[in-house]
């Protein structure tokens, strides 16, 4: 990178106060300045090409990127900047490799690589990335959580542990080695432990968004609500722009309040602050649909959505919204987005859902089969594409979704500490009700309605009596394994004998509570176990309160329906794909409906 003259280096200071301050359109235009009297300044090239990016230009952000490769080939910020729009347009076979080159010296490179592959569910590759970086000295808190990410997918928490904590005990002045140690408690559920430790990092100084944040997560596994509410709030007052404090306040506020308004208060205050800001209007739309709200999700962002300029980003999130009750609207604006970035994955896999919608099922299908090619282990795809051959008449439909084959229900055997299964559904009741959010108001985001789902991982609760619940579900599981057998399908291709759980939960069901139909996009093998029901459920001659399969979650012409229904049974587990769409009926009790529920996905084998 040459040396600036005083005039440029005066000029970027400009721009970046300009980016600081959320006037993009400035910024460029300042930028674009620059460039046309510096055309081989790498990095203006670089900065025009990301603001071009997020204002949704993708090809002449490429464009920009590209002639600052070649204007400064050494200049490393470029080469992330590139991969990341590479990957983020669903080409991750050319982006990985410019991240990798770049990533040992970047830690933005690492990040988005570690996070790629935390997300692939590819955690030896994330840590393979990150172990050097981590190991060498402080990084920033993101890369952090990525290292413990992926230790904690490998069923590595100890070691996270004592990693972390021989760093904070080298350096006991260092807030940052504190607050990584409180990280790593938390990943590891040892909550109270972590809660400690984020707040003896805030305490002696170290008030940063990512520590304040740290700490609510703590708070919130711990059931200290209140407490969490403080601590996210506390976290935007340092970074306004925090969108998953906002997501965590907003599910905060929802469970306390059940009010739209107070959800979306302090989301609310920060677009007055940052007005026009894309990525909090889409955070606020995203909440109002969690809460079901569609129309007002979609409303939040049509203005925006009509301008000529507006970004991919935007336009699929408002195609999302749309999609739940007109899909024509969705199918237009997943267009527009591929207009402005024809790779885009996101927008592809909004195209494919709508056209089902608008009854197109085999257009559809070509896009489910080019998505999959990247991403064969995403379950919505899969549910996507099994809906196309479903309305196509298409005989693979019945051999993937064969669900007198697939769907399996077994009784669970009483762990041995309790003498019979009615006793050990008992004392798992009791503890699983004291986990429930006492306001009785649903989780933002989730399948059920008129219920309570509870927060936290379950499988890495302390509860002893929780805990022998996932250990008596590890014979059904493995036999389960040997039932499916091998293969070349989505289901059976992955079958290596070994499994891990991959989040556990609880759902409680009021009188009219049902699950939305949905899939687990990144789940493997689904479950659902029944600990309690209401008198009666289980011999009624009716459907009420009975798991339903078949029956897509979006609109589709013409309409389907459920083709599979399992009566629940208490002390009965029923196993089944991922991708299946599944919900449940509603039903009419004075009693709760309780249950069980997690996903697993291929281990590691030994």
């Amino acid at each position: 990178m040459p040396t600036l003259s005083p005039a440029l280096l005066a000029a970027m200071q400009q721009v970046v106060h300009m980016l600081q301050a959320g006037d993009l359109r400035r910024a460029h235009d300042q930028l674009q300045s620059i460039v046309e009297q510096h055309p081989d300044y790498a990095e203006a090239l670089r900065m025009l090409g990301g603001i071009e990016q997020t204002l949704g230009d993708i090809d002449g952000a490429e464009a920009l990127l590209r002639k600052a490769m070649a204007a400064d080939p050494g200049w490393a910020p470029t080469w992330a900047s590139l991969g990341e729009l590479l990957l983020n347009s669903g080409r991750p076979d050319e982006a990985l490799p410019l991240l990798r080159r770049v990533a040992p010296r970047l830690p933005h490179a690492a990040l988005l690589l570690a996070r790629y592959y935390n997300d692939q569910q590819r955690p030896a590759d994330a840590l393979a990335v990150l172990a050097p970086l981590c190991g060498a000295g402080s990084v920033p808190p993101e890369l952090t959580a990525q290292h413990i990410a992926a230790l904690v997918a490998l069923g590595r928490h100890d070691e996270a542990i004592t990693f972390y904590r021989q760093r904070s005990d080298a350096s006991p002045d260092d807030p940052a080695a504190a607050h990584a140690l409180a990280m790593a408690l938390t990943a590891a559920a040892k909550h109270s432990e972590a809660e400690r430790a984020a707040h003896h990092v805030i305490e002696r100084g170290h008030r940063t968004a990512a520590a304040y944040f740290t700490h609510a997560n703590s708070l919130i596994a711990l059931g200290k609500l209140e407490s969490a509410e403080a601590a996210l709030r506390d976290c935007l007052h340092q970074d306004p722009r925090h969108i998953e404090a906002h997501d965590h306040l907003a599910r905060l506020v929802w469970m306390r309040t059940g009010d739209r308004a107070h959800t979306t208060a302090v989301l609310d205050q920060a677009l007055q602050r940052f007005q026009g800001d894309e990525a909090l209007l889409a955070a606020k739309a995203a909440i109002l649909q969690g809460a079901g709200d569609a129309r007002g999700a979609y409303l939040c962002l049509a203005t925006s959505a009509t301008h000529a300029q507006a970004t991919p980003t935007l336009l699929v999130r408002a195609g999302l919204a749309a999609l739940e009750w007109d899909p024509p609207i969705a199918l237009a604006l997943a267009e527009r987005a591929l207009q402005r970035s024809p790779s885009a994955a996101a927008a592809q896999n909004l195209l494919a859902a709508a056209l089902l919608g608008t009854g197109d099922a085999q257009r559809a299908l070509s896009y489910c089969e080019a998505l999959l090619t990247n991403n064969p282990d995403d379950q919505y795809l899969i549910a996507l594409q099994t809906t196309a051959w479903r309305l196509l008449g298409d005989e693979r439909y019945s051999v993937l979704c064969d669900y007198p084959q697939l769907v399996r229900a077994q009784t669970l055997q009483a762990p041995p500490q309790w003498s019979d299964l009615h006793a050990y559904l008992a004392d798992l009741r009791r503890s699983l009700e004291r986990l429930h959010n006492p306001h009785g108001h649903p989780l933002l985001f989730q399948s059920l309605r008129e219920g309570t789902e509870t927060t936290g991982d379950l499988t890495r609760h302390a509860d002893p009596i929780i805990q022998a619940l996932f250990e008596a579900f590890d014979a059904p599981i493995r036999a389960y394994l040997a039932h499916i057998g091998h293969g070349s399908d989505p289901l059976r291709r992955r079958n290596r004998g070994v499994y891990r759980y991959n989040g556990a939960w609880s759902v409680r069901l009021r009188s009219a509570g049902y699950h939305t139909n949905h899939v687990h996009p990144r789940g493997w093998i689904s479950s659902a176990f029944y600990v309690d029901l209401p008198d009666g459920m289980a011999d009624a001659s009716s459907t009420d309160g009975c798991l339903a399969f078949g029956q897509p979650s979006i609109m589709t012409t013409p309409a389907l329906h459920t083709q599979y229904i399992i009566r629940p049974e208490a002390g009965r587990l029923v196993l089944f794909p991922s991708y299946f769409w599944h919900g449940t009926v509603p039903f009419h009790s004075e009693q709760t409906r309780l249950t069980v529920a997690f996903d697993v996905v291929p281990g590691e084998p030994a």
